[in-house]
């Protein structure tokens, strides 16, 4: 039996019913009646329930869908998804330097492609896991704090048996195993953009980016918002309806993951960065789902910029470019706060920090929502004060979308760091500098490659 995940209507509304009641929107009828009808509420980790829906429930399901569509939001006025220009202040540097250094650049670049990859590849295995297994799984083999690695060598086997590795995961991706970096998402959508700066250039469209998805991005390796976006383009709706026609992942933390070829391409412009990743979000989020992509490619982008900058400025820059009373915002605010709070500043006390986001975060949002990873990147990178292992490790080490999290701080620290070597052997190593994809020219691709490729794409 095919149980697609992530598109079946009988499982989008429970998502849905949890968006409404975190948009303050009240849906307690719709929710009475589909309960009343047998419905069930949104499986907790899969993209699927196990049985499929009768043909009545499934009617139903896409007939309350659309009612919750028209329930409206208080919170719609304080987080629009309209891209608003920010000038810049007089103090921010624009642009980079009129003739910088290739060398430099690219050795910047490398790092950051470099610490994408080794950060997704330290998250991956764990990814699924709740917050008490990856601390068992590390605490078993002498990894906690974390700070290498997972392995499955010496793990008891009642933890093992406990807390199983994810599932694709585990062949490509502990220490003993590891053989260059393995397909996935989060490498694949900077591969997607890279394409689109180079076909489009900076002045590309959200349809440009919605041709592309059809042209070079398989079904099959979309999930989430990005799933429900692609099969809204086969029905024939286009962008902004791709985002918001029965899609209640528009504000996972899918859009935040496509964000960094953008800073990358914008370097001490955080806010053209801001502007390109808008576009690219608008096809498959609204609102935080779109900050999430606008956040992370400013900081990448004031991190990439000309004059020398600091973890704390980054994250402080970014946060300029998003609504100030949007959700995401605060969530941004609660995770720096939090890590500044913690008096010891080393990994062991990172694990209260975690303890603080998720007693905010954990009861009320899905582990892929944008809203508490996005708290646990700023808690990561700002108790780090920008280390690289620091800042992939606490990433990690908190949970929720692991992969993600440690890819989106390993590609920040990284670019801070300057240069793979400064990310060190035991990390860069095994990646062997080959990327498996799917996406089409890419496949065995170096992270070297990558990195001229991207200081030619910045125009």
């Amino acid at each position: 039996m095919l149980r697609l995940t992530w598109v079946q209507p009988e499982d989008l509304i429970g998502h849905e019913l949890r968006q409404a009641a975190q948009d303050g929107r009240d849906a307690t009828e719709i929710e009475r009646r589909w309960i009343a009808a047998g419905g069930h509420l949104a499986p907790e980790r899969a993209g699927a329930s196990p049985e499929p829906a009768s043909p009545e429930l499934r009617s139903l399901a896409q007939e309350l869908l659309d009612e919750l569509a028209q329930l409206p939001s208080p919170l719609a006025a304080a987080e629009p998804t309209v891209f608003q220009t920010r000038p810049a202040r007089e103090d921010e540097p624009v642009g980079r330097h009129p003739e910088p250094d290739p060398r430099a650049e690219t050795d910047r670049l490398h790092a950051a492609w470099l610490g994408r990859a080794i950060g997704c590849v330290l998250g991956k295995p764990v990814e699924k896991l709740p917050l008490d297994g990856i601390r068992a799984i590390a605490r078993s083999t002498g990894n906690w704090p974390l700070n290498t690695w997972f392995t499955a060598r010496n793990l008891d086997p009642r933890i093992a048996a406990a807390y199983p590795w994810n599932r694709r995961s585990r062949p490509t991706s502990l220490a003993e195993n590891i053989d260059g970096m393995p397909e996935d998402d989060d490498l694949n959508y900077p591969l997607l953009g890279l394409l689109l700066l180079q076909r489009h250039g900076h002045d590309f469209t959200t349809a440009d980016v919605a041709k592309l998805w059809l042209d070079e991005l398989p079904a099959g390796r979309t999930f989430t918002a990005e799933r429900i976006a692609y099969r809204n383009l086969l029905d024939g709706l286009e962008p902004p309806h791709t985002a918001t026609h029965r899609n209640p992942f528009r504000e996972w933390i899918g859009a935040q993951i496509r964000a960094d070829i953008f800073g990358w391409a914008c370097p001490g412009d955080p806010a053209k960065a801001a502007e390109l990743a808008y576009r690219d979000a608008v096809l498959s989020h609204t609102a935080n789902g779109v900050y999430g992509e606008m956040f992370v490619a400013a900081a990448i982008a004031h991190a990439a910029g000309p004059a020398p900058t600091t973890i704390h400025e980054t994250l402080a820059t970014a946060l300029a470019h998003i609504p100030p009373d949007s959700r995401y915002a605060r969530a941004i605010r609660f995770g720096t706060d939090t890590a500044r709070a913690e008096p010891t500043g080393t990994p062991a006390g990172f694990e209260r920090v975690v303890d603080a986001l998720h007693a905010r975060y954990a009861h009320d949002h899905h582990w892929v929502h944008v809203l508490p990873n996005a708290a646990l990147l700023a808690a990561a990178l700002t108790h780090a004060d920008g280390d690289f292992t620091g800042s992939i490790c606490r990433a990690v080490s908190g949970g929720w979308d692991t992969d993600s999290n440690g890819a989106t701080a390993g590609s920040i620290a990284g670019l801070l760091a300057g240069g793979p070597e400064a990310l060190g052997e035991r990390w860069t190593v095994p990646l062997k500098n080959r990327l498996a994809t799917t996406v089409g020219g890419f496949d065995g691709i170096g992270f070297d490659e990558l990195a001229r490729l991207t200081l030619e794409a910045r125009g």
